[in-house]
């Protein structure tokens, strides 16, 4: 009897993931070919068996006929580097506050460790990636924030030369770390949020996604039940003046996104298992959805 209670739970798995595939396979159709922006940060990347699930997303991403282009933070890293080398963490409006050191600190950790272990990753999961950040190829084309008398050394992005994407992502999974430097050389911290709406709106991407520390953006930031599913732009942006915080720059860099051609943009919980799939794959999606 239990062998047949087995093969009967075994019989009711499989009929479910058929279900899972014939929900996924009109999203499978309609993003053949398209290029889906992710950025990669926050919790998702402290966890070693969330970031495996991750990659393993992402490679699936790329098997079945995406393009995957993945713009990277490190704040949890740079930041316990930071501590370990007794330098001050602070943060205005989700900004890491950085002088030349913090700057040096975050590219070191960016490069030589983030972006290394992400390329690594995917790569022994069968898709090549390459790491770059947007020094390579002269991508990032970096002016001082508005706030630098405040923040410091942190930049904005004026402009993105994709040509260097286009040639890598037919062929391998481009990895970008949120750095670069000005025409005369001074080196900036780039916040990975608003580098991912930069980076989406030049492609332009057909979709961006955010992933982060909470489930999306909540009316009430404190309380879980306030998750705004659906939302426009004009709604993001009317609610923009009064918002600080870290949700702030990735309200922004969505609003970026969709101004710069992107179909939508999507905040989720990068904590949850397979989050990416299943925004993209499932009827319900599970995070914020931001549409023009």
């Amino acid at each position: 009897m239990s062998d047949r209670i087995s093969a009967e739970e075994r019989a009711a798995a499989a009929a479910g993931s058929v279900e899972t595939l014939l929900e996924a396979l009109p999203y499978i159709r309609e993003f053949h070919g398209r290029t889906v922006v992710i950025k990669y940060g926050g919790a998702a990347m402290r966890d070693p068996e969330v970031r495996d699930e991750f990659a393993r997303d992402v490679v699936l991403l790329k098997y079945v006929g995406l393009n995957p282009v993945i713009v990277h933070g490190g704040g949890p890293d740079i930041s316990h580097y930071m501590e370990r080398l007794g330098l001050e963490v602070e943060f205005v409006d989700g900004l890491r506050v950085s002088d030349a050191e913090t700057v040096e600190v975050a590219k070191m950790v960016l490069l030589g460790k983030v972006n290394s272990d992400i390329v690594q990753r995917l790569n022994r999961l069968g898709q090549p990636a390459v790491g770059l950040s947007g020094e390579d190829g002269a991508m990032f084309e970096i002016r001082p924030v508005a706030e630098s008398d405040v923040v410091g050394f942190v930049g904005d992005i004026e402009n993105v030369d994709v040509d260097v994407l286009n040639h890598i992502a037919s062929d391998f999974i481009p990895v970008i770390a949120g750095a670069g430097s000005d025409r005369d050389g001074n080196s900036y911290n780039v916040n990975a949020d608003s580098a991912a709406g930069k980076v989406a709106a030049a492609l332009p991407a057909y979709k961006a996604i955010f992933l982060t520390d909470v489930e999306g953006w909540r009316d009430d930031p404190e309380d879980p039940e306030t998750l705004i599913s659906l939302t426009t732009v004009a709604e993001v942006e009317g609610a923009l003046p009064a918002m600080s915080g870290g949700m702030r720059p990735k309200l922004a860099a969505c609003v970026e996104a969709i101004h710069g051609g992107v179909q939508s943009a999507h905040i989720l919980d990068g904590r949850r298992p397979h989050s990416l799939l299943l925004e993209l794959f499932t009827d319900a999606g599970i995070g914020t959805k931001v549409t023009p």
